[in-house]
């Protein structure tokens, strides 16, 4: 057998296979994969093909470590290009965790060519997995951010759109390996549509220009009689998406993006891209790309002070941590993380004031990256302190009290952070995780999920007299810190008229709070609701193995006579408090 690259119907990456000889057991090409047999045994396919003369190749699925044990279909391919599409039912014999191999072959001599293979299974929901819908949706997610992220400073969304096999596959270009294109911006506004999310879209401001930018808003937002809302349209979605939220660029400032510029060439991005954005749909809002959350770096005050007024809103990346090593002290790291928010609160209301002093008038900011950022460098050590299973990780209960603190921060702030999206969805920092074709929670995801049950209160102050501690040591931006408080609150109304208090113990030291709290005026019945989510340490996480070994535990406690309520908090908890 021989391989070879090859051209496809559309141009781009082909794969030519040539069959030397006619054999029995099949030769061609496969890949082995896990699939969701878990939720399916119903799969359809979709293959590009073409053959240099008439033949019949095999399309098959079987276990890896049983590959006579196969169910194929026979599809006959000839000079001209074809597209096959199908579905095989695979038995009920078929072990749900074994791994399988999904195979083209000819026992045939034969010479073809292959474009596209793809393979779903038969309850997929427009091409995306329905239990990460399912999780999605039942955590009420009100915003997703798309498509990145390093990756949009390279990518260009007219190449996601049309018909699948029109689509070119590219170089990935942040991530290496491939883009494929299958996910594009109708299918990403399904997924929201699915999910029940607001979508917000990040433009190419490295490699691309404000004209694909400008047409990249009207293809969402205009109507069917402007060019690219009548191409829409053509794409079978005739209404206008209106997407509201439009982000300018990635992180530009790092050189780790195609086509990085300076704090001088972000303001003339900005301004270039925000007028053709605002000539395609001027209600849209724009997002100027911030550079960390200090109010005087050059990167933001050239923003700030070139545009003015008319800057609406910048953003700022939480990912800090830096270099970590098995000498450093897991608890100075982990309480260093978790106090941080304190920190971040006063430079969050210098910079609302730098904003407010250059003449804007509502001044915003959106946070549309966060997650833990410590990097584990070196070797272990036997009787190192840290490694990288010890240390506050992404897909820890770390995570969840990390983004919580912060969430609690944007809450205090009243009103300057328009809106937080963590980093990422599944399979990246933490959110949920996919493993062989499982889909399981991170804690921080059941973060965002008990989040959501205040997102729609309004704030009460709160008066909290607990234990301090500070941190020796900085962690990149992260500075040492004197006298952050171990418990972190917030308190709000909800609109049936709840008192909601969250509670965050992010102290790795000092062990058990006995907690006292006073209601005051609030006229509470005799019990009060609570939902936690803890770890026995900082670093316990979900896995395959076990994937609900962190989750949202719920649970009374009394209401006294006097309005107190009383309550042992214990580190590495999250707790919410539902007064009625």
């Amino acid at each position: 057998m021989r391989l070879s690259p090859d051209v496809g119907k559309f141009g781009g990456r082909s794969q030519r296979v040539e069959v030397m000889k006619e054999n029995n057991s099949g030769f061609g090409i496969g890949q082995w994969t896990y699939i969701p047999l878990h939720r399916t045994y119903g799969f359809d396919f979709r293959i590009v093909a073409r053959a240099t003369t008439p033949v019949s190749i095999k399309f098959s699925i079987a276990p890896v470590n049983n590959l006579q044990d196969a169910v194929f279909v026979e599809i006959p391919i000839d000079y001209e290009w074809h597209t096959f599409t199908g579905h095989i039912d695979l038995p009920k014999r078929f072990n749900q965790n074994d791994l399988y191999q999904v195979s083209i072959t000819s026992n045939k001599r034969a010479n073809f060519v292959l474009d596209r293979i793809l393979l779903y299974p038969d309850d997929h929901i427009n091409g995306a997995d329905p239990d990460v819908i399912k999780f999605l949706r039942d955590s009420q997610l009100p915003l997703l951010r798309w498509p990145g992220g390093n990756f949009v400073s390279g990518y260009h969304w007219r190449q996601g759109i049309g018909p699948i096999d029109e689509r070119p596959t590219v170089p990935n270009p942040a991530w290496e390996g491939l883009e494929f294109n299958l996910f594009g911006t109708d299918e990403f506004i399904s997924f929201c549509r699915a999910v029940g999310c607001e979508p917000m879209i990040c433009v190419n401001a490295g490699n691309g220009t404000p004209e694909e930018a400008g047409e990249w808003v009207e293809y969402c937002n205009g109507s069917i009689d402007t060019p690219m809302g009548k191409l829409r349209a053509e794409n079978g979605h005739p209404e206008p998406y209106n997407v509201k939220y439009w982000e300018i660029g990635n992180e530009i400032y790092g050189r780790w993006q195609v086509t990085w510029t300076t704090p001088d060439g972000n303001l003339d991005r900005y301004k270039r891209f925000s007028k053709a954005m605002l000539k395609a749909d001027p209600t849209i809002k724009l997002l100027g790309c911030g550079l960390g959350n200090d109010p005087n770096s050059e990167w933001n005050y050239h923003l700030i002070e070139g545009i003015g007024k008319d800057l609406h809103c910048i953003t700022d990346h939480i990912l800090t941590g830096g270099a970590v090593n098995a000498d450093t002290d897991p608890k100075d790291l982990y309480q260093a993380f978790m106090g941080y928010s304190v920190e971040l609160e006063r430079r969050y209301d210098k910079l609302r004031k730098k904003m407010s002093s250059a003449g804007i008038a509502d001044p915003h900011l959106a946070i549309t990256e966060l997650q833990l950022f410590a990097h584990f460098q070196g070797e272990a050590k036997p009787d190192g302190k840290l490694d990288h299973n010890t240390m506050p990780r992404q897909d820890s209960i770390s995570e969840a009290i990390y983004y919580m603190t912060i969430i609690n921060t944007c809450v205090r702030l009243g009103g300057f952070v328009e809106l937080l999206t963590h980093s990422a969805t599944v399979n990246h920092g933490g959110g949920l995780r996919k493993d062989r074709e499982r889909v399981y929670a991170n804690p921080v995801h059941l973060a965002q999920k008990l989040g959501m049950y205040i997102a729609n209160c309004v704030p009460v102050k709160t008066n909290l007299n607990c234990e301090t501690y500070s941190t020796k040591h900085a962690y990149a931006s992260i500075p040492p810190l004197n006298d952050i408080p171990v418990i972190d609150s917030i308190a709000g109304i909800s609109p049936n008229g709840d008192l909601m208090i969250m509670l965050v113990h992010r102290g790795a030291e000092c062990g058990t709070i006995d907690l006292t709290i006073n209601t005051g005026g609030f006229k509470a019945k005799n019990k009060a609701k609570i939902t936690t989510l803890a770890g026995e340490t900082w670093y316990d996480r979900n896995t395959l193995e076990n994937p609900e070994k962190i989750f949202l535990r719920s649970s009374e406690v009394d209401v006294l006579n006097n309005n107190q309520i009383n309550i042992s908090l214990s580190p590495f908890t999250i707790t919410l408090i539902v007064i009625s």
